[in-house]
């Protein structure tokens, strides 16, 4: 979505967060009407909001003068020839000024319309979604129980109506298929689009030219081309984003009949955007759903769940910097704490495949003076099938560290929370009769959130880390606050982070795209990694109670926790900053992202936006 922005001659920093501008104009309707106007002129729109009582009344009368707003009559045939004579001949208005282009469209209704032919009423175009989907009813990106009358709802918005086609030729008998309507992309032999830019190039809208079916070619060689007006993707984002915020604040009120119509409208909505607003908006769109339903997700406990789990944390991975970023820094972290020491023990609260570990024990291998000798404890959940994957991963780190020379030891604790380990287990085992005492690192990425979902757990966990007394603590977290005890905040907050989140995979994804062939490695993580985040929308949405884990809270939130419990914070310092930008300068598509120092910590984001955070620590002093 950005790249799309910045070939259209802006800055990804000014165009690019095209979600977060719709969030807030969205969100902007219970302010004061100062900012209100000041959205709608951001937006384009030449219209003061003491107006639009006056513009509602005209678009009230706009409705009328169309046919659509009072009752069916003997001339609804001649209604139905105007609106095709519409359809065709209309000169459609720049709706950037709402009044005038209202009052521009009622001065052309009350004209006397030319003659017309008679002709039968047109059919309807299929929807855009339809071409997203393959098909199906309603064109959605989730099944949804029987509509209701979305009338019932003050919630309710009017769903974007399909376009309209040419009628069909009179002396033709043979029905005519609905056309697939193409709203971006090139031009092909059924259909030519073109795009015009809007409110300085932020929006874009196409006129597509539907042709005849080619068994029709015959009969209508000689009939023009009819004009198709696509809805301004820019209105339809700002209609999106205020549906889901509609309906999430729906659900915080308990309103679900408000809700359950709102939902239904968030995938033809959608359907409207592209690139990332698309598919962010789909899955906030699924976790409403779920919620609205009370269809929770069920948690990962079989084998098949925990395996795609495992495969969806690999392909994220290598998709984007932003795991390769926390076990570099943290690496870094511990390399600088483990200096000049000979014996040295990490903790893994969460090792999964153990992809952080062999770069800090090749570096500990061209340490000046020789390789400590280095123990490994790596935790990890019970697996459904009782196999020992833990011992799986440290074989392959056992083989890697003998190829290198490094005197390796490894144990793996099986634990369905961390709230389970006991600082017995992370000791050294039997007596320690070295004269070097062993030094100890406990290391964190995306795990400490977890524990909020369990009173009482962060508090044990940390006084278990504080009683093994380690030199080190690594921590990354997710650097948003997804813990709000009010919905609407927690889904505000999420559907921001996210969308910038998604839409740093689709800027990777571009940069990859040069080195990968169609349908390689490169989309492949891609996809994978949009899964592997819808997922934790899901969670963030659509749970509540204990199977809410994905908990996430931000830096300064887990300053004052860690604080609390008998941590300081050390500083990661410059040399961390200069390897980790080197780092992300290596990366496909890493003109977006951006490290800043913080307080001693470091973060990751997307332009201006943070979206991880490495922090280290150490007990306080008594």
């Amino acid at each position: 979505m950005k790249r799309e922005y910045q070939d259209a001659g802006g800055s990804g920093d000014e165009m690019g967060y095209s979600m977060d501008k719709m969030i807030l104009a969205a969100a902007g309707s219970g302010e004061q009407e100062e900012e209100v106007d000041e959205l709608l002129a951001a937006l384009g729109y030449k219209v003061r909001s003491s107006d639009m009582a006056d513009v509602a009344q005209k678009l009230e009368q706009l409705e009328m003068a169309m046919g659509m707003g009072g009752e069916a009559g003997p001339s609804a045939a001649a209604d139905d020839g105007f609106v095709s004579h519409l359809a065709t001949d209309t000169v459609h208005y720049n709706p950037s000024d709402l009044s005038s282009w209202v009052e521009s469209m009622l001065s052309e209704l009350n004209a006397p319309p030319p003659p017309l032919p008679p002709a039968p009423p047109a059919p309807w175009l299929a929807s855009t979604s339809s071409t997203v989907t393959g098909g199906g009813a309603g064109g959605g990106y989730f099944d949804l129980p029987p509509s209701v009358d979305s009338s019932s709802s003050t919630y309710a918005l009017k769903p974007i109506p399909s376009p309209v086609a040419a009628p069909a030729d009179p002396s033709t008998d043979s029905a005519r298929e609905p056309k697939r309507m193409r709203t971006g992309g090139g031009s092909t032999s059924s259909s030519s689009s073109s795009s015009s830019s809007l409110g300085g190039g932020g929006a874009r809208s196409s006129v597509v030219e539907a042709a005849p079916l080619a068994t029709q070619a015959s009969a209508a060689a000689n009939a023009p081309a009819v004009p198709v007006v696509v809805a301004d993707t820019q209105e339809a984002g700002i209609r999106l984003v205020h549906a889901l915020l509609a309906c999430a604040e729906a659900v915080q009120q308990e309103n679900f009949s408000a809700a359950e119509a709102l939902v239904k409208q968030i995938p033809m909505l959608a359907s409207s955007q592209g690139g990332a607003m698309r598919k962010v908006a789909a899955y906030f769109g699924e976790a409403l759903a779920r919620r609205v339903y009370r269809f929770r997700p069920t948690p990962d406990s079989s084998l098949l769940d925990a395996a795609f789990a495992d495969l969806l944390h690999s392909h994220f991975y290598e998709s984007c910097p932003y795991l390769k970023f926390a076990h570099f820094t943290a690496n870094q972290a511990i390399l600088e704490a483990f200096a000049g020491c000979r014996r040295v023990h990490v903790v893994d609260f969460g090792i999964k495949q153990g992809m952080q570990w062999p770069a800090l024990l090749q570096a500990l291998a061209l340490r000046p003076g020789g390789p400590p000798s280095f123990r490994l404890t790596g935790v990890g959940p019970p697996q459904p099938d009782e196999t020992d994957a833990l011992q799986q991963v440290g074989w392959k780190l056992a083989q890697f560290a003998h190829t290198i020379h490094v005197d390796f030891q490894y144990r793996g604790l099986v634990a369905a929370t961390l709230a389970d380990l006991e600082p017995f287990m992370l000791q050294p085992e039997g007596e320690d009769t070295e004269d070097e005492p062993e030094v100890i690192a406990v290391n964190s990425v995306f795990e400490l959130h977890r524990l909020l979902a369990q009173p009482g757990a962060l508090e044990k966990v940390l006084g278990t880390v504080r009683a093994v007394r380690p030199r080190i603590v690594t921590v990354v977290e997710q650097e948003a606050n997804h813990n709000s005890g009010s919905f609407l905040d927690r889904f505000t907050e999420s559907l921001h982070y996210y969308s910038t989140m998604f839409d740093s995979l689709e800027g990777a994804g571009s940069g990859q795209s040069d080195a990968a062939s169609p349908g390689a490695a490169g989309g492949t993580d891609q996809v994978m990694s949009e899964v592997y985040l819808g997922r934790q929308i899901c969670n963030v949405v659509a749970c509540e109670g204990p199977e809410r884990t994905e908990r996430h809270e931000t830096l300064g939130q887990w300053r004052n926790r860690l604080g609390r419990a008998g941590f300081e914070p050390v500083h990661l310092g410059s040399n961390a900053y200069k390897q980790a930008s080197t780092l992300l300068a290596l990366f496909a598509g890493g003109d977006g992202y951006r490290v800043e120092e913080k307080d001693g910590c470091l973060t990751l984001g997307w332009h201006t936006r943070p979206l991880i955070a490495t922090s280290a620590w150490r007990v306080a002093a008594a």
